[in-house]
């Protein structure tokens, strides 16, 4: 019997809601419900595989930027304990399925670029997984006729296997092909540019690293190592823009719910208060905002000051009053063809700042750094706010911002990486990484505690996400052997 593979009805989503393509890859049929693998190409799966790796980050993102304050529920509702399902679903069944048989495909035709795209795909969404769940299937995943209950793999496991297909997709980027087959108009996030594909690989190796430096299974070495060879220029990020044709997601959960009167998400009190002056006071007299505040967000009556809701609160701000401030319609993530984020050059200068700034000795409190994790830190700001479309010039001359190398601290850092990665679920692992540290994180207080929440967690971080629904009726056995308190940590922040 032919493998059949399920294409949904999202595929009709996904084929037209491409980046950087020309209109006759908008015109592709839409394939049937069920259709056979071997009638379908690399081409045809490529595609599919990056938007719903996109989706998969977004799905996380919703939960995590709760998690994280970046937004609440307009109300002002914090998250309680979650179980993720639409990232589950679109890694489990809409990529990697999918990413294994474009590398089958790949190997057939001795496409080792197109494979070696493939297998960075499949890395960074077994990253999502395995750092949202800890133990998750991937070695017996996707293979149903063998292993119809998948075994769960630990963090460790999942992370070895994340490196080794890092590593191999590099050799194959560096090596030849002579296939004749190359990435198209059907890559979403880089058109073809195998070069940009290598350089993700890199910054992606590093900011797994990066998790793994209090297990000691990667040194800040490692780390500056392959940021070097990473991202150069906010040309490199890892996005997919929306095209005309279609809504991005946050648009439609922040501005058109909003519009029409329907529950929608807005920004927390945390945030705000990181952009506003509140936590870190600007000192030159000529800044009073951060000037990626209005380009994001935008406020009630324009002469208030900027006030985020308290994360669990009921609607107030820190300093008791209404909470004023909504993502903006036209904002950078709140456009209808805003980029879906996974990764960014900002990003990349961040971990660098504080890999650098660790090597030196740095602590959680300590103070003084070398001129490398400054000039970083400093770099990542200047690309933050190009990216965002601002100009960080008086910023970047606040004392407040510009403290020197000997007065910088961690914090100084990882607030600039929180604002550089609003909506990014990248900052909740920085979060569990510092046990969720005030010293690291200037105001982070947990949510207020709500009498709709499990009262048994009232009080405490979530630090991982309860399986899927779907995994424990189908998976029963397995998922009573590794699930865990949502308030214990994943693997590597123990």
């Amino acid at each position: 019997m032919k493998k059949i593979i399920k294409i949904t009805s999202l595929l009709v989503a996904i084929l037209v809601g491409l980046v950087a393509c020309n209109d006759d890859y908008f015109d592709v049929n839409t394939p049937a419900d069920s259709v056979d693998v071997d009638q379908l190409g690399m081409k045809d799966l490529m595609g599919p595989v990056l938007y719903n790796t996109m989706l998969a980050q977004y799905s996380s993102s919703t939960g995590y930027s709760n998690y994280s304050q970046y937004i609440g529920g307009y109300g002002f509702t914090a998250l309680g304990r979650s179980t993720f399902s639409g990232t589950w679903d679109n890694v489990y069944l809409r990529v990697l399925p999918n990413a294994k048989i474009i590398r089958q495909k790949a190997i057939d035709l001795k496409a080792t670029k197109y494979e070696a795209v493939a297998m960075i795909v499949e890395a960074a969404n077994m990253g999502l997984v395995a750092d949202t769940w800890d133990a998750v299937p991937y070695l017996q995943a996707t293979q149903p006729s063998l292993y119809p209950k998948p075994d769960f793999d630990v963090q460790e496991t999942v992370y070895n296997e994340i490196f080794k297909l890092l590593d191999q997709a590099i050799v194959k980027l560096d090596g030849t092909d002579d296939s004749g087959y190359n990435l198209g108009s059907e890559d979403l996030i880089y058109g073809g540019n195998y070069d940009k594909w290598k350089r993700a690989a890199y910054t992606l190796k590093a900011r797994y690293q990066l998790h793994l430096l209090k297990k000691g299974k990667a040194t800040t070495a490692d780390i500056l190592s392959n940021l070097s060879k990473g991202f150069t220029s906010n040309a490199d990020n890892f996005v997919m823009k929306y095209p005309t044709d279609r809504l991005n997601p946050w648009y439609q959960n922040t501005i058109l719910t909003r519009n029409t009167g329907n529950y929608f998400e807005a920004p927390c009190d945390q945030l705000i208060s990181m952009m506003n002056g509140k936590y870190y006071p600007f000192k030159s007299g000529t800044v009073k905002e951060d000037p990626r505040l209005p380009a994001i967000f935008t406020k009630a009556v324009a002469a208030d000051p900027w006030r985020g809701g308290v994360s669990g609160g009921t609607g107030q701000s820190s300093d008791g009053q209404p909470l004023n401030t909504f993502f903006k319609d036209g904002g950078y993530y709140t456009t209808s063809t805003a980029p879906l984020v996974l990764i960014t050059y900002a990003e990349a200068l961040f971990i660098k700042a504080e890999a650098h700034f660790l090597a030196g000795g740095g602590t959680t409190t300590s103070t003084g750094t070398n001129a490398d994790a400054y000039n970083a830190y400093k770099l990542g700001i200047a690309a933050s706010m190009a990216q965002i479309g601002v100009s960080g010039t008086a910023y970047l001359a606040d004392t407040s911002v510009d403290v020197g190398a000997a007065n910088l601290m961690l914090n100084h850092i990882m607030k600039e990486k929180f604002i550089a990665n609003i909506l990014n679920s990248e900052t909740y692992n920085d979060y569990r990484r510092y046990n969720f540290s005030s010293n690291v994180f200037k105001g982070l207080k947990v949510r207020l505690g709500s009498e709709a929440e499990d009262p048994e967690f009232v009080g405490q971080w979530y630090k991982r996400g309860d399986y899927p629904v779907s995994e424990r009726n189908a998976n029963p056995d397995v998922v009573a052997e590794f699930e865990e308190s949502p308030v214990t940590h994943v693997w590597w922040a123990q």
